[in-house]
Order: C-alpha cells, then structure tokens, then sequence
C-alpha cells in the first residue's frame, strides 16, 4: 500500500447542504468524489456542530483482511494529520465502505464480511480521539449501517438507495452545474489497456522502439542521442496533438480545435471554463476513434521518448484551453498502449492526464490517473508531487506560472538578437539579460522534494499550434530513474 494513494482536499466552499440519516448519507457520497466509488473505502472528515464535511480519504479495499489492520490506521492517521496541517482537525468521521457482491454473494453477505474492517476503521479513529458517527456498507444498491441498530430505519437485509437524481444532493448539485462522472471501474477503464489481439502488435513494436531509444536516452550527458530522440519525441507528439486538434466528434463538434477556446492563456472565459461532468471523449466509441489517431509504432515511440524527464516536462506545457483538452486525450491513449511488460512505463502518461485534468479544473480524473500513475510506479516523484498539490488544495495556477516561465526562459535565447536601433529602445524598458522572476508554486517542501519539484515545472499553454517552434537540445539528463 502507497502512502500517497489517499485522495483528500480541504472543507468544501460551495454552498451548503443539510444531510439527514444514513440514506442521504449514502446518496452524497458519489457528488462527494465525483465519481461512484468501487472497491473503495472512503473516509469523510465532519467539522462543527452540525457536521460540515472537509477532508476524505479513499483507497482500494485490500484484499487480504490481514491488511485491514493496518490500513485503517494508516486511512485515520492521513485524514487526522491532513486536517490538523490545515488548521482544521475533523471533530467527526463518516466511514463508507463499497464494493460489489462477488458472484453468488449477497449484498448482505458483503456487508457482513466487511463489518471486522469497518470495526477496525471506528477503532482507529477512536484511538485519534475522533469519533465515529456512522460507518455504512454500500453494495448491490444497497446500504446497510454499522452503527444503527434499530431495524425498523436500518434493516439487517439493507434499504435500497435512493432513486438517481431524487435526493436534496442530486438536486442540489444539478443546480450548480456538477455531474457524477459514473463509476471509478468505468474511469479507470479508459486509462488502462483493455487487451485483445492489438496487444501483441504494440508490444512488439514497444520491443522494437526500446531497442532504438533506450540505448540511445541513457547514453551520457555529453552524448547527442538523447538529444535526437528528445527532438524527435517533442516534433511526432506535436503532430499527433495536432490529429487530436482536429478530429470531429461523432456529434459534429470538435471540443479540441483552437477555434472552440478562446482567450488568452492563463484568463478564464466562458468557452474554456470547464463543468464537471460535461467533458469530450467520455464513450468508448470517442476513445477507439482517438486510439485510432495513432499507429502502434508512434505510440511505442511517444510512450518510450516520454521517459527522459526533460521531454516530458515539455509536453507538460500542454495543459489548458484546446492544447489541454486534445493533449488529455492523447495521453489517455498513450496510458492504453502500455501494454505487459511495459505497464511501468504508463507512469509518464498517466502522470501527464492527471496534471492536464487538474489544469482544466477536473479534480475526479486528475487524482485517479495520478493514483494508477503511482500504482504503476510507486516512486514516480513527477506523480507523487502532483498527487499530494492536488489533494492539498493547491491552486494549479502557480505550477501553470512555473511553466509559463520555464517556456519563456528557454525559448528567449532562440530569438534573433535585436538591431542596434532597437537595442536602444530595449534600454528605456527591462535592461537586456534581467533574469525572469520564478513564483514559487503553493506551499513549499523541504529539501529534495523542493529539488524535485523543478522538474514538475507545470505551467500554461503555448499561444498558438503544438509545433510553433523548435525544442532546444540539451539540458539535464533525464530518464525514468530521474523521475
């Protein structure tokens, strides 16, 4: 178990909401995450005397109950710890417990194979002097309380959940604009390889790309193949960023051309705002049309390029208006093609969609690709510094400004050096060569997560098409031990 894997955030801001008994309770959940959690224990932090939620944590069931143990002092101490950092330590815990019957199993029957676990979860927050108000299994659309004992509100065989978009929550949250974005299964589906007869293909032309470029990304600093596989990397995913920027959708509109977002990068406006909920690309027809922009040797190149840091921090600059939306769906694509033996190497893309959907406000998407990013490489310090911003609260506009900067810093030595006559006028504004000011993004870590965090670097998006300009060679070396 990764200790960077739980999902949390501050208390919410929006409006608020007054929940009555277990079955509401039940029904906000799903409008808490932003998704239908499967296999997943969640934690919710109450703050006040009338409860207000703050903070959650979630995580997979673990499998064996010889983990419960620890993973429930591991899920309070996160949630406990997170909110005291924030100056607001939860005065209560909501424990939700949800995972489908295996088959042939009831509903009942989960619930009652979860109840040591759930025990362990309200013995756990007990010993953190925070109390547990109810703890509730929620299977086969049912929800059962493990905290309840009246049987005439909570029934020892489960109430059925309330109908979709009947609760105070549902309408509530139609009214602001938020949508659930369907199951956690469902989502995690579109950022792993569905397997088939294209499998072997991609991983014989993953064998093959690896044979070229790994050679040459970990020759020494002074060598020019990394050099050359960076440049090639940077000019093929321009291209295909291009493709994405130009497909049509099945219903005629394109959500990634240049035309669709307008406004200067870093500004909001009403066309490039993002609602949760209402994004491109959520069919798996939208996804097999995308997965149909690339041939498996381009996508065995980008996913092999995309492991020297450097280029990867490039791509990064990808992250708003049409270059963020057509860049998640390539990275979703590129995270499908990861296929065995190479699902390490998904942690670049996955990592990637996961900072482009914070970027464009989708928190759900982002803290899930982030999360399959550590699974497929707990030590990923691109990932986990992602991770731990987002689930802090951390405003992505500063790392948006980091790259920004970044950007600016390299590509203003590639200009062409100014006529005498306008060096002259340059004089009566900035003197030539003041060096650009860095804004340090959101709160700051001690030591090498600092260091590491230069090569997070998230920035904004490039004024025009992916291509406008040539990459610099050189730079650090990077490959995946550089994270």
């Amino acid at each position: 178990m990764n200790a960077n894997h739980h999902e949390s955030s501050g208390p919410s801001r929006t409006q608020q909401i007054t929940l009555r008994g277990p079955a509401e309770l039940a029904d906000a959940l799903p409008f808490v995450l932003g998704f239908h959690p499967t296999d997943s224990v969640v934690l919710v932090a109450l703050h006040g005397e009338h409860g207000r939620f703050g903070g959650r944590v979630r995580l997979g069931i673990p499998s064996s109950p010889r983990e419960w143990a620890s993973t429930a002092d591991h899920l309070a101490e996160c949630l406990v710890e997170g909110g005291a950092r924030s100056g607001t330590r939860p005065d209560g815990i909501v424990v939700f417990l949800c995972q489908d019957p295996a088959p042939g199993e009831t509903g009942r029957r989960v619930m009652e194979r979860l109840r040591p676990f759930a025990q362990r979860l309200r013995t756990a927050c007990g010993a953190l002097d925070i109390p547990v108000y109810e703890a509730l299994c929620i299977t086969d659309g049912l929800y059962f309380s493990y905290c309840c004992p009246d049987q005439r509100c909570c029934p020892p065989d489960g109430t059925p959940l309330a109908l979709s978009g009947t609760s105070v929550m549902a309408a509530a949250a139609t009214y602001a604009g938020v949508q659930v974005r369907g199951s956690l299964r469902d989502m995690e589906a579109r950022l792993k390889p569905r397997g088939g007869p294209g499998d072997e293909e991609q991983r014989t032309a993953l064998d093959t790309a690896a044979a070229s470029i790994v050679p040459r990304i970990l020759e020494g600093a002074e060598g020019r193949g990394r050099e050359e596989v960076r440049a090639t990397t940077l000019r093929l995913a321009r291209e295909i960023l291009r493709r994405f920027a130009d497909r049509k959708h099945p219903n005629g509109r394109n959500p990634g051309s240049p035309d669709s977002q307008t406004g200067a990068p870093g500004t909001a406006s009403p066309t490039r705002s993002f609602v949760p909920g209402r994004y491109a690309g959520t069919t798996a027809a939208d996804d097999a049309a995308d997965d149909a922009l690339i041939t498996v040797d381009e996508a065995a190149a980008l996913v092999l390029g995309l492991q020297d840091r450097i280029t990867r921090d490039r791509v990064a600059e990808w992250m708003e208006g049409w270059e963020g939306t057509a860049a998640l769906r390539l990275w979703r694509v590129l995270a499908r093609r990861c296929v065995t033996p190479y699902q390490e190497h998904a942690a670049a893309p996955l990592a990637l969609a996961g900072w482009t959907a914070w970027s464009t406000g989708d928190e759900p998407t982002a803290r899930v690709a982030l999360g399959l990013a550590l699974d497929a490489d707990p030590e990923y310090v691109f990932a986990r510094l992602l991770h731990q911003a987002c689930n802090e609260g951390l405003d992505p506009e500063s790392l948006r400004s980091c790259l920004r900067t970044e950007r600016d810093a390299r590509t203003a030595p590639e200009q062409e050096p100014p006529t005498p006559s306008r060096r002259v006028r340059m004089r009566a504004g900035r003197r030539p060569g003041t060096p650009l000011t860095l804004r340090k993004p959101g709160r700051q870590t001690a030591g090498s997560e600092r260091r590491a965090a230069a090569g997070v670097r998230p920035g904004g998006p490039a004024a025009g098409r992916p291509g406008s300009g040539t990459p610099r060679p050189g730079g650090q070396r990077g490959s995946r031990s550089g994270r």
